[in-house]
């Protein structure tokens, strides 16, 4: 079959992202014998124009579109995705049947699924589920029944089995280069599954919670594939957290150094988890930043947010990147169960203690199906089982609501490390755009070091 791979994602804040997942498909595909082509919206002026030009000349018999997200998780700032994606299914229906999956459509498959109106749904991995249901469709079929597949109109439903073994995403019809230019790094992914209890995350509902690694000697080859023949020169790990378990992240940087190339990469890192020993590995093996998703510096409010660390795994854990002069950020997230005006304060207090290279601040937490925190917000009444979350809910606080965003704006303003998207401290579409013309590769955040000052709506 003639199949058109479209990656719907034309979000570029902080920068654009590679669609990793639609490449996991291609090699899957490519494999079963049908024929591929591919439109990357995230650099399309007119997504619209570039769909109906691909299937004119292209005409595929299937059309899959691949949603990362569902909308740009930031409060108050949030805006939807999905009726754009919604015009693209339209478009594609006239000559072909659709699938979507990803990411974004796994979060709520049912919901999106009829909100778009596409014909087909992957829940979960799509890896072996895809080439099953093509096989189906050509044999004319009834795809029914098959686990993780959703059927418009058809209530029946299976639910997803996570793949035994991970594959390498092929990248070979994507333009790579330019992510690696307008974006500063290529995305690689060395695990699946997250066994952590954090009250809002999504990961072990995408992925489920028993973790499945990726054998070492295939990641080298995938990163000695990308520096040899696409010229990358910076990787970012994708992985929920990359230093757990701790052995396999000793024996990966352990590989990377012993490797016949040279690439610099950063990662999220559990703060819970890094050694001298590992930290010094990983700085042998390229790594030049590591990024916590510490979310709070109150000791009670990483325990209401269901953190698998202390305070002072996270004092320990900024005292080796401190000893070592690597630039690390810290994640903080503002607003979820039990936020008061003081574990707001111990959180700046924290932060000016540690001095990180950067503090990425979210305001408010999105509220996803499935997770503890949409059980917390059912039982306070701040959502309703019919509450339409396909458009963007915010957990906040009672203690802080009215406050929060004044007081977070106050406070950050004050420090030029800070950046709060939502708000727009130190950070706006013309600011990121400015950055860009720096030659970094990496997280754009270590260009905070050139800030003269803080600003609020910058540029």
């Amino acid at each position: 079959m003639k199949v058109l791979l479209i990656s719907a994602n034309r979000e570029r804040s902080p920068y654009p992202v590679f669609p990793i997942g639609l490449a996991y498909l291609a090699g899957p595909l490519a494999a079963a014998g049908h024929q591929l082509a591919v439109v990357d919206l995230c650099f399309e002026a007119d997504p619209e124009r570039a769909v109906t030009a691909e299937l004119e000349t292209f005409a595929p018999d299937l059309v899959v579109i691949s949603l990362r997200n569902i909308d740009n998780v930031t409060w108050p700032a949030s805006r939807s995705y999905l009726e754009g994606v919604k015009g693209i299914v339209t478009i594609c229906h006239r000559q072909a049947r659709t699938v979507v999956g990803g990411s974004g459509f796994s979060l709520m498959p049912q919901e999106v699924l009829a909100y778009l109106q596409a014909d087909f749904g992957i829940v979960g991995e799509g890896e072996l589920l895809l080439p099953q249901l093509l096989e189906k469709i050509e044999n004319g079929l009834d795809p029914q029944g098959l686990p993780g597949l959703l059927v418009r109109g058809c209530s029946v439903f299976q639910p997803p089995q996570p793949l035994a073994q991970i594959g390498t995403p092929d990248r070979t019809l994507f333009n790579v280069a330019r992510y690696q230019r307008e974006g500063g790094m290529a995305n690689v992914q060395t695990k699946r599954g997250c066994p952590f209890c954090c009250i809002y995350c999504t990961y072990p509902l995408l992925e489920g919670r028993a973790m499945r690694l990726r054998p070492v000697t295939e990641i080298i080859t995938e990163l000695r594939t990308l520096v040899d023949e696409q010229a990358i020169s910076y990787v970012y790990f994708v992985d929920d957290i990359f230093n757990y378990p701790t052995a396999f992240a000793e024996e990966l940087c352990r590989a990377m150094i012993s490797a016949p190339f040279t690439v610099a990469w950063t990662a999220f890192i559990n703060p819970a988890f890094i050694t001298a020993e590992l930290l010094d590995l990983m700085l042998a093996a390229g790594c030049d930043a590591v990024e916590f998703g510490t979310e709070s510096g109150s000791p009670q409010m990483l325990k209401n947010l269901g953190k698998s660390f202390t305070v002072e795994d996270v004092r320990t854990a900024s005292l080796l990147c401190r000893q070592r002069g690597v630039d690390f950020a810290h994640y903080m997230l503002f607003g979820g169960p039990g936020e008061t005006q003081e574990t707001v304060a111990e959180s700046f207090a924290l932060m000016d203690e540690l001095q990180p290279t950067a503090v990425i601040t979210m305001t408010g937490i999105r509220i996803y199906p499935g997770t503890s925190i949409y059980q917390t917000a059912l039982a306070e009444g701040g959502v309703t089982a019919a509450t339409n979350l396909l458009q963007p809910v915010f957990y906040i606080s009672a203690l802080v609501r009215q406050q929060l965003a004044e007081l977070v704006i106050t406070e950050a303003v004050k420090r030029t490390n800070w950046v709060v998207p939502g708000l727009e401290v130190n950070i706006s579409d013309a600011m990121l755009d400015a950055l860009r013309m720096f030659p970094v590769k990496g997280p754009l955040w270590k260009l905070m070091k050139r800030m003269g000052r803080s600003r609020v709506k910058p540029m």
